[in-house]
Order: C-alpha cells, then structure tokens, then sequence
C-alpha cells in the first residue's frame, strides 16, 4: 500500500488539480511508443491475478479431498500432486512477478529518460533571457522530482489495474464458495478506510516536510559547497555558525523521519489487526458451517486465504485518486516548461551563412527593449510569488547603424549602462532587434540557422567560463574532433601551452569548478586558444584584461593579438588605452551613438570619449598595447569584439 505519497506537490496544488482529456492525450502520446510493452505488461498482470488465485482452491482440494483419499486408500499420490502444483504455482508466480518488473522498469525507465531529454533539449534552446530569469533549483526540480513523480503514473495504472483485477478474481471466487462468508468479511472494509485517512494524512504531510527539510539542507549545501560560496564562509570566519545551522536543519530531518517511520509502523500494524479480525470472522462463522455440515473444513482455510488477498487492493483504491492528481500535477509541470516560447530559434527556411564567410556586419537603425518577462520565463520558476509583467523594458538601444568591414576593429566604449553589452548579445542573436536589423555579409541574421551564426562568431567574455572537466575536454568543446597536435598550436598561439605542459596531468589536468584551480590570466588564455580552435570569421571581445597584472595583460594582449588577426572584431573596452589603434571606435550613450571614429580624431574632438580617457589617464591607467593590431604573421586584426550579457 502506497502510505508515502511524494511530498514535493503542494496540497493545494491537488487540490486544484484535475484530469483532463488534453492532459492525458499528451500524457498518451509520451507513453505511446511502449504500446506493445504497455499491452504485454497488462497481460502479465492478468495472468499474475489468476495464478494467484489458485493456490488456495489447490489447498482446498487439499484438505477435503487428497487428505480423505490418502486415508482410506493409504496413496500419497493425489498429495503430491497437489503440492507439487503448489509449488508450481509458487515458481510461476515468482517468475510472472519479475516478468511484471520488467515491464514495469522498462516502461517507467523509458518514459523518464524520454521526458528527461525532452526537457533538456527543450531548456537549453531557450533564450539567454529564460535564465537570467528562472531559479536554477526550480528548473533543476523539474527535471528530477517532477519526472519521477509523472513516471509513478505507470506504476499507478499498473496497480490500479492490479487491484481491480484481484478483486474481481478474488470476491468471484468467494462468492461462488460461499456468500455469506464473503458478505461478512466486507464488514470489515470501513475499518481499512476510517485508519487509512486518519493516519495515511498525517504520514502523507511528514512526508512532505520532510521532503521541504531535505530541500532545504540540499541548498545549503550546494550553496556552501561551491568554490564561491566555501570561500566566502572562510573569509567571514563563521564554519562554527554554518555547522549550527546545518545540525539544526539535519536535527529536522532525522525527526520528521522518526515520526513518519512510527506512524507507518503503527498504520500497518493497526490495519493488519483490522486484517486478522476479518479472519477470525471467517474462521467463526466458517467453522459454525462446518459443525453444521455445510462447507468443508477446506472451503473455510480457502476463504481464510482469500480474505488476506481482499483487503490490500480495496484500501489501494481507495487512496488511488491522490495517487493520480500526483502524477498529473507532475506531467503539467513538465508540460508547463515544454510549453514555454522559444522566441529565438530558426526561422522556417532559415539559410546558413556561406562558406567562406567575409565577416562584414551591417547595424541597421536598431532599436530594442528587452522582451516582456511573461514572453521569456514561467512564473512557477521564478521567486514565490511572482508575477510575470506582460510589458517589455524600456528602450535600451535608440537607432544604432554602423558597418564593420571585415578584417577590422571596431571598439564599443561608453559609460557603464549605456548599452554596449545589449549590442553585443544582438551580434550574437542571444536577443532580436526590436526594429532595425542585423547583418553579416548581407544576410540578415534572423534569417539564418542559428547553427551557422554560432559557428561564424567566437567570443571571448571577461569572465571567461570553464566546466569542470580537464583542460582538454574544455578546449574541445568548440570543436569536437580537433586533434591533440591542433590543441597544442592552438595553447602555443594564445600563450598558455607552456603553462599547460608544465602541470604534472598536461592537458588532462581538471580546472576545477569554473576554472577556480587556474588563475584569471590562465583561465582567459585558455579562453582565447579555445576560440582559436574554433576559428570564427567574427570574434565578440569583452576586455579580456581587466583587473590582471601588467605581465598577465601583456601575455594576453600578444595572444589576442593572434586571435585577432584577420578576423572582423568588435571590442568592448573598459580600458580605453587598450583600443587607441581601433579602426573605428564608437561611444554609446544611453543607448545612442554619440560619436564615432579613430582614437586621435575622438581626442581632437574633445567630447565624451576624451572626457572618458582623460579620467582614466588622471588615476594612473598606463596606455597598453592594443590587441591585435598587427599578429605575429603581420595581418591587421577583424572587426569586433562583443561581451555576452
């Protein structure tokens, strides 16, 4: 019996929830393809029904009438027969029960990872908006509690049926031996039902706090435990509070434990009391017919054997219901993120750019705001309580145009907030233009497979990103296939591969949780060689080197150098003295260009960027040379660099 429903739906979520036509036609169409499975599996559950039904028939023949024979005719035969049919029986119910298991893996299992995959592969086409947006615990529930949950549909239409099909077998059975016994033994029923709601309601709420419990103490941990966050507690000197605080949370967990796992044990033990009473009634009035010649010693054991078998389906159905709402308020959940918009993804007949790609980027009079939060996220992702505003923000690019030729730099500059790093996500198509357009070599790239446009654009961001893998694995996520011979040019090309080679593992050595085990310099070079290995016609540059130390920046302003080199790129500078060699340098200002062209010409000009580069140059921030300008085989660097948002 199903007493440890799953605590992860809220209770006034059920009670909200109900089953309808579209929500089990989509539940269908995942679980369709294991139609033959699902049709195999009802058929051993039948068969699972009627072998178990047989065993105490066999034992009724046993007693009435192989004993009797074996007495007076002093033959064992018709006993051995009999009990080797028991034992049959008994294999081949076993032997149904892990057929039925299989079935039951197989389906559940299937159905999970197809769930599973979908979600992923839906979740990971979502726009960059979505996750600036969503909790990453939330969307992380959906993936693991609320599949399960939604799988625990199967296993409950399987016990359903189960239930239904002893029943029937069972009551059929005693009936036809005797009514009034079977009559009686029902009288019990409202006892099963009276426990089952007082004490399953009481488990059901520990169970659910104690799943909240468990919940809670898993972000602590994930929290603490992260490089960002272990630093942190060390920093401030408090590993005597966080240990409080976690004793004090763990302490809840073990108690809600207790308490559930007794009143379990006192559930069962009161329903298996119930159960014995029912018997002791059979037994009673059964032996009352025996006495007065009516049924045979043997048709009451049967009826004892049949009532045991009664009572477990009749109270299952009884909380099936519950069981049910669980698992579709699960399969809407799942559903509620498979629905979400993808708002950037091809368009039908989207081209991909051609092959080999010049890298010239026309800005066309864009405008944009950022897309309504009830566009892009799901309010159940988000912070309790929220609600997703249907409007989109306020107007954060105003008329941009300008055309960077391929094979130069072009700098973004501008006060913090002016609208450089949205210019950027554009180029990229992390966002779409409100009005306007975009354009590499004339297409426009809303009219291009995203495929072909992540593959024309590298970018190189301040806080460049590793996964927790080795050096390689992380240098052979742009390009899958590349060589151990092409890593190496790349690494020597960005100026790390000594770095590299020095390490006791090489390129196996693991980076650690975001790269922590390699420094800013290591990590943006590392950065730098992996875009070098996808080599892109187009590279986004955030400064790269920001807050490094004069030997660093130098290391990587050699190795963007490389990077750069005959490639269009477009540069967001926070260092002015880093782009005085840009080929066209624009100043964004509350999101409008306000000037444009050379560094020396700006200057002349005495507006916004001399004002910028003045004040830089008053507080000591030493002029560095700019990336790219010449590479190491003598070419003039692309056009620009764009940071991701």
């Amino acid at each position: 019996m199903n007493y440890r429903r799953s605590g992860r739906i809220d209770p006034e979520e059920l009670k909200k929830a109900s089953i309808d036509r579209a929500s089990l036609r989509r539940v269908w169409r995942f679980l369709s393809p294991y139609k033959l499975l699902l049709g195999l599996y009802l058929l051993a559950i039948i068969a699972s029904t009627a072998i178990a039904a047989v065993p105490p028939l066999l034992v009724r023949n046993l007693i009435d009438t192989a004993i009797p024979y074996a007495q007076s005719h002093h033959s064992l035969g018709q006993i051995n027969v009999l009990a080797a049919a028991l034992v049959g029986f008994a294999l081949a119910s076993t032997a149904v029960s892990l057929v039925n298991r299989w079935f039951a893996s197989r389906i559940g299992e299937g159905l999970i990872f197809d769930l599973r995959t979908a979600l992923f592969d839906h979740v990971q086409r979502m726009p960059i908006a979505f996750f600036t947006r969503t909790q990453t615990g939330s969307l992380m529930s959906r993936l693991t509690s609320d599949v399960l949950d939604a799988q625990n549909a199967v296993g409950t239409v399987a016990s359903v049926l189960s239930d239904i099909f002893t029943l029937v077998t069972t009551l059929s059975v005693m009936w036809y031996l005797n009514w009034q016994i079977t009559a009686l033994s029902l009288l019990v029923l409202p006892g099963f039902l009276v426990l089952d709601r007082l004490l399953s309601k009481r488990i059901t709420a520990l169970s659910r706090r104690r799943m909240k419990l468990n919940a809670e103490m898993s972000t602590t941990m994930n929290e603490r435990f992260n490089v960002s966050g272990a630093l942190l507690v060390k920093l401030f000197g408090r590993p005597d509070h966080e240990q409080r605080e976690f004793a004090r949370r763990a302490a809840a967990v073990r108690d809600t434990g207790i308490q559930s796992a007794l009143l379990g044990r006192i559930l069962y033990a009161a329903l298996a009391m119930v159960g014995a009473v029912g018997t002791a009634a059979v037994y009673w009035l059964g032996a009352r017919y025996v006495v007065n010649g009516t049924l045979t010693i043997g048709v009451v054991v049967a009826m004892a054997g049949y009532v045991t078998r009664l009572y477990q389906p009749l109270t299952d159905l009884a909380s099936t219901r519950v069981d049910v709402l669980t698992a579709m308020v699960s399969f809407d959940r799942v559903f509620e993120v498979l629905d979400a918009p993808r708002i950037i993804e091809d368009k039908p007949g989207a081209v991909a750019l051609p092959d080999p790609l010049q890298g010239r980027i026309d800005v066309e009079n864009v405008t944009f705001r950022y897309p309504a939060a009830a566009d892009v996220s799901i309010a159940s992702l988000e912070a309790e309580g929220s609600k997703l505003s249907p409007d989109p923000s306020a107007q954060v690019l105003r008329g941009l145009s300008f055309v960077a030729e391929p094979g130069t730099m072009t700098a973004l500059v501008g006060p913090s907030g002016a609208g450089k790093t949205t210019l950027s996500a554009l180029l990229s198509r992390l966002y779409d233009v409100t009005t306007g357009s975009i354009s590499i070599d004339g297409h426009d790239v809303r009219d291009v497979t995203l495929a072909s446009l992540t593959e024309a654009i590298g970018v190189v961001s301040q806080d460049a990103h590793l996964f927790h893998d080795s050096i390689g694995a992380n240098l052979r996520y742009a390009r899958p296939e590349a060589t151990d011979e092409e890593l190496h040019q790349a690494c020597q090309r960005a100026r790390i591969h000594d770095v590299i080679a020095a390490l006791p593992e090489g390129y196996d050595t693991i980076v650690g949780e975001r790269g922590y085990r390699l420094s800013g310099g290591e990590k943006q070079r590392l950065a730098i060689a992996r875009v070098l290995l996808k080599d892109p016609a187009i590279v986004i540059l955030d400064e790269a080197t920001a807050h490094l130390d004069s030997e660093t920046e130098l290391l990587i302003q050699q190795a963007l150098g490389v990077a750069l080199a005959g490639r269009t790129s477009v540069v967001i500078a926070h260092r002015l003295s880093t782009i005085v060699a840009a080929d066209q340098i624009l100043v964004i200002n509350d999101g409008r260009i306000v000037e444009r062209g050379r560094h020396d010409q700006l200057i002349g000009e005495g507006g916004l960027y001399s004002e910028l580069y003045e004040t830089q140059y008053a507080r000591g921030i030493a002029p560095s040379p700019s990336p790219g300008r010449a590479s190491p085989a003598g070419g003039s660097v692309a056009d620009a660099v764009v940071a991701l948002p």
